[in-house]
């Protein structure tokens, strides 16, 4: 698994990888200004209080809130937009270290829809589950716990189906994920570790990506590799 991460935080350099983060970082960039320009004509153009002085403490308050709040997004938009364009991710650190592989199989759009309806309701199954735990360990210091268990098996799981369609039918897929769920739990924490680290966690998709496909690789029987 260390071998995976360092591989993968090695290719950050290749311009296939660091195309989808400056395609992520650049257009949550330009959001964020877009938010914060439209705020600001917003707040010159609305008087909320008769005082003078009121009003323009009301002003400058809205203002620093609008240039604050987008940025606790920021990194979750970056992300968004990066999702698109993991499978190019993929693509090149198969290429650079898994060169006889050969083409990745094309999923059809049914098949991506129900792969990404299923991830939602686990996901979603999932976080309702786990709702009174963390308010019941918030109390007791067990929250962070609980945060990476959930999140683990969340981003886990994500990562390896994305990385592992590529390459596996279905069936074959979720067999290589039920018999390596401890080591893909595992995974998925190191990834929610990358995603809570300021400035590396618009990094994090591109790096998850590429630490999963050392990782699926690492878990496939030889003769599949080749």
């Amino acid at each position: 698994m260390l071998s995976a991460l360092i591989k993968a935080f090695a290719q950050l350099s290749d311009p296939r990888l660091r195309r989808v983060l400056t395609i992520g970082v650049l257009v949550a960039l330009g959001c964020w200004i877009g938010l914060a320009a439209v705020a600001s004509v917003v707040v010159r153009s609305t008087h909320f209080f008769a005082n003078g002085w009121a009003d323009a403490g009301a002003g400058a308050a809205l203002g620093v809130a609008a240039l604050l709040v987008p940025l606790l997004f920021f990194s979750a938009l970056a992300t968004f937009v990066m999702s698109f364009f993991l499978d190019d991710v993929a693509a090149g650190v198969e290429a650079r270290h898994y060169p006889t592989l050969g083409p990745a199989r094309v999923a059809g759009w049914g098949e991506i829809l129900l792969g990404s309806t299923r991830f939602l309701l686990v996901m979603v199954l999932v976080t309702l589950a786990a709702a009174p735990l963390y308010l019941a360990l918030l109390f007791v210091g067990l929250g962070v716990v609980l945060n990476y268990a959930v999140n683990g098996y969340l981003l886990g799981r994500e990562y390896f189906e994305l990385v592992a369609c590529r390459r596996l039918e279905a069936e074959p897929a979720r067999l290589l994920y039920r018999n390596n769920l401890g080591r893909l739990w595992l995974c998925g924490a190191v990834i929610n570790l990358l995603f809570q680290i300021p400035l590396l966690n618009l990094a994090a998709p591109v790096i998850a990506t590429a630490f999963m496909v050392h990782v699926v690789q690492g878990l496939r029987p030889a003769p599949a590799r080749l």
